[in-house]
């Protein structure tokens, strides 16, 4: 038997102005009937934010159907499956934001990666739909990006920069509820605890090189301190050990991998840098409370299922 053919989807990619962090999506363009003769879904290469002012339609999230109408907004994080169709010949009014959020982060918080990863992991979690009514202060944030970018007045890209972080932080907020999230942050930095600053090149090399062996005596010098206070100052500020945050960052990584791909178990633990298969599913079991293939299976994981897919490349919307 011949193997069963994948369902079309469509990438629909943009180009991000130079010097920006967000593209918008405004005018008459978008007073349409949207998802005519269209029947399949599509996913971008950045945060997809939309604003709905009028009209009567269905908005898809992969498998759900969520009806809209005027005064909602959606969410949608890169990479994730979605469709926006009009009921009949109903025209509709939307207009939208597509954020390149990985970038905007990696600037404001060039000194304090964990900081931005974290914000990204939490953005990125979930596709979300809202009634304006039901998220006042993230609806109100939308509406001064998209006039801010509307009016385009001296510095306004300055302002806009100011009014995206904000709705970021806000949307980061929002979907704080997510258990995996919450489970991922109990192993994060305290910013407020004492000497902080005093493991900062020690953990950015563990970023950097947590694919390799890695000696704490050799972290110490790093951070140009004993390995006996050095152990004591990473206990204080990370409420852990130096190994087993080595571990908590190999595990994270390959979380992602397990999470975009369908490479084995093994060939992941490997690349991640765990010597033995046991070891990795033994410390994937400790910080996640699951088995690797278990936490694989976790329907919340809308990337992988890109891989179902026979994808179409097509630039713009």
């Amino acid at each position: 038997m011949g193997r069963k053919k994948k369902t079309k989807i469509e990438y629909r990619y943009y180009e991000m102005p130079v010097g920006s962090p967000v593209l918008a999506l405004l005018g008459e363009k978008w007073y349409q009937n949207y998802g005519r003769g269209i029947d399949y879904l599509h996913f971008h290469n950045y945060l997809e934010i939309g604003y709905c002012y009028q009209g009567n339609g269905a908005l898809t999230l992969e498998d759900k159907d969520l009806h809209y109408h005027g005064e909602m907004f959606s969410v949608i994080p890169a990479n994730f499956l979605h469709t926006t169709n009009s009921i009949g010949d109903n025209i509709c009014h939307w207009e939208y934001l597509f954020i390149d959020v990985e970038g905007f982060l990696s600037q404001i918080y060039k000194d304090n990666v964990h900081m931005k990863e974290r914000l990204v992991q939490r953005v990125n979690q979930r596709a979300c739909f809202y009634k304006e009514s039901e998220r006042p202060a993230m609806a109100a944030l939308i509406h001064q990006v998209l006039e801010t970018m509307r009016e385009r007045k001296e510095f306004y890209l300055e302002e806009v920069k100011g009014h995206i972080l904000a709705l970021l932080i806000e949307i980061a907020r929002d979907n704080a509820a997510c258990k995996e999230i919450r489970k991922i942050e109990k192993q994060e930095q305290d910013p407020k605890a004492p000497n902080s600053s005093v493991i900062s090149q020690a953990l950015d090399y563990i970023s950097e090189f947590y694919s390799h062996p890695i000696r704490i005596e050799e972290l110490a010098k790093i951070c140009h301190i004993s390995e006996t206070h050095f152990r004591r100052v990473f206990q204080e500020c990370m409420h852990m050990t130096p190994v087993e945050y080595i571990n908590w960052v190999r595990i994270r990584a390959a979380c992602e991998q397990l999470r975009k791909s369908n490479d084995s178990v093994s060939s992941i633990a490997s690349r991640t840098g765990f010597a033995t298969l046991s070891t990795f599913n033994r410390n994937f079991q400790r910080f996640m409370s699951i088995s690797p293939q278990q936490w694989r299976k976790n329907p919340e994981h809308y990337e992988r299922k890109l891989l179902e897919y026979d994808i179409k490349a097509q630039e713009g919307w």
